[in-house]
């Protein structure tokens, strides 16, 4: 059962879920700001959001037989009969109580009882994020069947992932870090729209409206390259503001394995050939934060 639960957490998913925290971890040491508790805790706390996104999604996704025999990707937990509705019931509440407690944690140690002001909002949005990774697909009104996903995706694993963690560390906002945080969140939305266009039929079939359902193959990839192509100008906007260095433009080796990405999508003709594209964009996104936050360092 353990081994069965394990494989529901899609641990795969984490290296685009932390890109955010370790971006934001690297902008702030490049300011001379870090702390490896802070730094822990919030990746704790965000393997718990992503953690209870993907079992919250297995069991949305598997109540509403969404997840069935026309989906293209790996057969989920409660689609397979691995895992009870009420298993997984139970594994989103200990997931979510325990994230809950850790995010209870990473606030109090980055403010204590000094900023009871910022104590309170990054409890507000650890409360709002717990809820965003739960509402995606479960409920009457899941926003992932409304076309909301993106957006959601955008502002949790983007701007307050990046500059959430930045303010951790720093107690201050500076309004540039939103652009590199624009970056990694369009990035990750990318993850979600591929996913999406691969499922498009099969989601269509069931009534999850996507934004690729609604707007088509077509003006999907069209969506998917103005996604990356973004990404790219708000990075290199951020590097022309704050630039010192050429090695600050070290984080376009990213951008190679991105842009061939891009092609693949360009000349895609079935769904099923986009699966493997969802690995590579997103460890892409990963090494991206990686050498962006280098970038600054060195």
């Amino acid at each position: 059962m353990l081994k069965a639960f394990i494989k529901a957490a899609r641990l795969r998913t984490l290296p685009l879920s932390l890109s955010g925290i370790i971006l934001g971890s690297l902008l702030a040491a490049a300011i001379d700001f870090f702390d490896w508790k802070i730094c822990s805790l919030a990746l704790l706390a965000t393997i718990g959001f992503q953690v209870l996104s993907n079992f919250a999604n297995d069991y949305g996704d598997g109540v509403k037989g969404t997840d069935n025999t026309d989906r293209i990707g790996p057969k989920r937990a409660l689609q397979s009969g691995i895992i009870s509705p009420k298993q997984m019931l139970l594994a989103i509440k200990i997931t979510g109580f325990s994230t809950f407690i850790i995010a209870l944690l990473l606030v109090y140690i980055s403010f204590g009882k000094q900023h009871i002001g910022y104590l309170l909002i990054f409890l507000i949005l650890g409360i709002a994020s717990i809820i965003a990774a739960i509402k995606y697909t479960m409920g009457n009104k899941a926003y992932g069947y409304s076309g909301y996903g993106d957006i959601f995706v955008f502002l949790f694993f983007g701007w307050l992932s990046v500059v959430g963690s930045y303010f951790l560390y720093t107690e201050q906002l500076d309004i540039t870090i939103f652009l590199p945080a624009t970056s990694i969140g369009l990035l990750s939305v990318a993850v979600l729209n591929l996913n999406n266009m691969r499922d498009r039929e099969s989601d269509a079939k069931v009534n999850k409206n996507t934004i690729v359902v609604k707007i088509g193959d077509k003006f999907a990839k069209y969506y998917h390259y103005y996604l990356l192509i973004v990404a790219l100008l708000t990075a290199l906007l951020y590097t022309m503001v704050h630039y010192t260095s050429p090695k600050q433009f070290i984080f376009l080796l990213a951008f190679i394995p991105i842009f061939k990405h891009l092609s693949v999508v360009y000349k895609n003709k079935e769904a099923k050939d986009l699966d493997p594209e969802l690995k590579k964009l997103a460890l892409s996104t990963f090494l991206f934060a990686i050498l962006f936050g280098i970038g600054q360092l060195l």
